[in-house]
């Protein structure tokens, strides 16, 4: 039953979607007990009390908000957007099992990925540059192998891992939004949203025009949670929202998965949280693949490349050739810092993330030793010891 093809069956679904004080839940149980949007508007307020209460049926019964149901109708015959119901066949089963299934669902590109088997991938908005070139090593190798990339289109890690999932070249990337599927935050994110809506898809629960309120994002996790086999938690300090998605997942049975980090990290505590609790630790996009080839069908043998995402072939952006004259004050040290981020990193990687090559670099590290910015470690390895 595809009732998306029916305004007049639309335009009730909207109506029950947009009546005040109903959350999902209650919509549920009218559905249960009624049938269809129309039905349920059909019934006495007799009838609507014993279900749902006097407040509920007396808003359901409310002349409803007609411009809001065009304003949505006209969204959803514009090219490329969607609403799907509840009773839509294209809705995602995937949701359909999960305890908490939106009874629309707003669509902007190709509603087909949320059919495909997914992976959802969180962290930190506030990410560290090693965290977002993990993220993006990860997405792009998963995508490559398969996976849909769910993620949030917050900054920091989601955004990085829907580059990666992008540049893939599949497009295989869904972004659950916390706003209405008319707005985009952040809106620093605009150029990538525009992106994701070209080329994967972009969904929403919440009604046209709904601006970022933060109860909302809570709830855009349990989508995310929801949609995928599994949950990668990429960085995470104590009490991120990452943690809530991680636990939604936990209580719906899929599999979580966590990028262990520096211990020095606030943002790392999150993930080792989450693998003392039972988590897997993941080191490459081999150990998510290993784990979920029991779920999904189609994923490729263990031939698979082994990419880490320490060591990715992100790219960063490039680093002037430095003389031998470089202070710790300077542009090129300044960014070999940032690159460092909180964890030990070998030369070879250094070089992979700066473009630079190993001579020029030792140009640049040696100062740094000598006035204390960072530390050699075993293994030619270097560690920033305090910020620029």
């Amino acid at each position: 039953m595809n009732t998306g093809d029916d305004p007049d069956d639309l335009s009730a679904w909207l109506r029950l979607a947009l009546a005040p004080g109903l959350g999902p839940e209650r919509q549920r149980h009218l559905l249960s007990a009624f049938g269809l949007p129309g039905a349920i508007f059909a019934q006495s307020r007799s009838a609507l009390n014993a279900v749902v209460g006097g407040e509920a049926a007396d808003a359901l019964l409310a002349t409803p908000d007609k411009a809001a149901i065009e304003t949505a109708l006209a969204w959803h015959d514009e090219a490329g957007n969607r609403i799907l119901t509840l009773a839509d066949a294209d809705y995602p089963p995937a949701l359909l099992q999960s305890a908490d299934p939106p009874i629309l669902l707003y669509i902007k590109g190709d509603a087909a990925l949320l059919r495909t088997p997914a992976l959802a991938m969180v962290g930190a908005r506030s990410a560290t540059a090693q965290g977002e070139a993990n993220a993006e090593a990860f997405a792009r190798s998963l995508s490559e192998a398969g996976l849909t990339i769910v993620s949030g289109l917050a900054q920091g890690i989601d955004a990085a891992a829907h580059r990666g999932a992008l540049a893939a070249g599949s497009g295989s990337t869904v972004a659950f939004i916390g706003t209405g599927a008319d707005r985009i935050y952040p809106a620093a994110n605009a150029a990538l949203a525009r992106e994701i809506a070209a080329h994967g898809v972009i969904v929403s629960e919440f009604a046209l025009g709904t601006p970022p309120l933060r109860h909302n994002f809570p709830r855009r996790n349990r989508l995310i949670a929801g949609l995928s086999h599994g949950v990668l938690v990429v960085e995470a300090a104590l009490g991120s929202g990452s943690l809530i998605t991680a636990r939604l997942a936990t209580e719906i049975g899929r599999e979580v998965f966590a990028i262990p980090g520096s211990i020095h990290s606030p943002l790392a505590r999150g993930c080792h949280r989450l693998i003392r609790e039972g988590a897997k630790l993941v080191e490459t996009a081999e150990d998510v693949l290993e784990e979920l080839r029991n779920r999904v069908e189609g994923l490729p043998a263990p031939a698979l490349r082994k990419t880490r995402g320490r060591s990715s072939g992100r790219t960063q952006r490039a680093l002037p050739v430095a003389s031998t004259d470089v202070g710790t004050t300077s542009p090129e040290a300044a960014t070999v810092l940032e690159i460092l981020g909180e964890d030990c990193v070998d030369i070879d990687t250094l070089a992979l993330r700066s473009g630079l090559t190993v001579d020029a670099l030792y140009a640049i590290l040696l100062p740094m030793e000598l006035d204390g910015s960072i530390a050699r470690a075993a293994g030619n390895r270097f560690q920033r010891l305090r910020r620029p």
